[in-house]
């Protein structure tokens, strides 16, 4: 029987509150997040992580104390095994490994559980649909600095379009719809986490992904939905890419509609969904006259999503090629992606 272990990538949140800070630190310590050299980004870091820890703590607290990513990404994890265990009809033994990038478990500790395991070939899958070198580079950078085991390495990059990714995001989306009455006069909000214009100038295809993935999952709805693309969790004094998501929910107020806001570019609820959604900007629409403020789930363990990423798995154990997209996304990067020469 040979192995197959496959390596679920993600960000990674504070388990407590005492985690909170140094979780902080090590997100703006990664030079994929603030372009500096490290004798200026270190000290930065820190600064940055002793400002925010305070209000990011009460964030938390609403959830608890903590983030639910690791338990979310880990029943992602459970199931993707479940489903290819069933696929390969126990003639593969298969297994699921969380790395995240910012908290426990990181790269390191799971490199060191991955090649105990001894496997025979890896699949690196990371949980961000649409690549980014602030999010997928960072997780494959990492992951190829701490990895010494010699199995066969395949890499999916980036998957903005897939079809399972598409009928999850579709599927909530309606189902939120029709459990809140079928309101009229709604405006579908796709909200992502946005990033600074000049990472974007500087050929990073985020952008041009997640209005992949928005058309995508629109073309599974009624034709005859209003919707547009914007972007939350701006930080910091550069200019972002937009619009951003409190505008586009003052503008839906101002119109007299209600929003529907799907979190297109998170598979895993957290802080983001869970705080920024579902509270900061619930508020605002209230203040707004926006109404109804409906939002809809993230894609999480839904069949369309892990029986689609089952495939994708599978699809890059067999291909030749180390590094590439899953499905039909192909844009003019993809000859150049800088996934290609990080990941192996």
């Amino acid at each position: 029987m040979t192995r197959l272990a496959v390596v679920l990538f993600n960000l990674g949140g504070p388990d407590g509150p005492g985690d909170v800070r140094p979780f902080l630190h090590n997100l703006f310590k990664d030079p994929a997040i603030i372009a500096v050299p490290a004798i200026a980004r270190y000290p930065l870091a820190a600064l940055i992580s002793s400002r925010r820890a305070k209000s990011a703590r009460a964030n938390y607290a609403l959830m608890g104390g903590g983030s639910p990513l690791l338990k979310n990404t880990r029943a992602q994890g459970q199931a993707l095994e479940a489903a290819l265990t069933e696929a390969y009809e126990d003639e593969v033994e298969v297994r699921a490994f969380i790395a995240m990038r910012y908290w426990t478990p990181f790269a390191e500790e799971t490199a060191r559980a991955v090649e105990a395991f001894a496997p025979d070939d890896i699949v690196l899958t990371p949980l961000y649909p649409q690549y980014s070198t602030t999010t997928t580079a960072s997780s494959l950078t990492e992951w190829s600095r701490v990895y010494r085991g010699r199995a066969r390495v395949r890499t999916i990059c980036c998957y903005p379009d897939a079809s399972g990714l598409a009928a999850a995001h579709a599927q909530a989306i309606e189902k939120t719809w029709h459990e809140a009455g079928k309101p009229e006069g709604l405006r579908l909000l796709f909200s992502a986490h946005g990033l600074p214009e000049k990472v974007v100038d500087g050929g990073d295809p985020y952008q041009i992904q997640i209005e992949a993935t928005a058309q995508a999952v629109a073309a599974l709805l009624p034709a005859d939905w209003d919707w547009r693309v914007c972007y939350q969790s701006r930080v910091g004094p550069l200019k972002w890419i937009g619009p951003s998501t409190d505008e586009e929910i003052r503008r839906a107020g101002a119109e007299g509609k209600g929003v529907i806001i799907a979190p297109i570019a998170f598979v895993s609820e957290h802080v983001e969904t869970l705080v920024e959604l579902d509270h900061e900007y619930a508020a605002l629409a209230q203040a707004a006259g926006c109404a109804p403020y409906l939002r809809a789930p993230t894609p999480g363990v839904s069949p369309a999503f892990i029986d689609w990423l089952r495939d994708a798995v599978m699809d890059a154990q067999g291909r030749s090629e180390a590094v590439g997209p899953a499905g039909a996304w192909r844009c003019s990067l993809c000859p150049k992606c800088p996934a290609s020469a990080e990941a192996q």
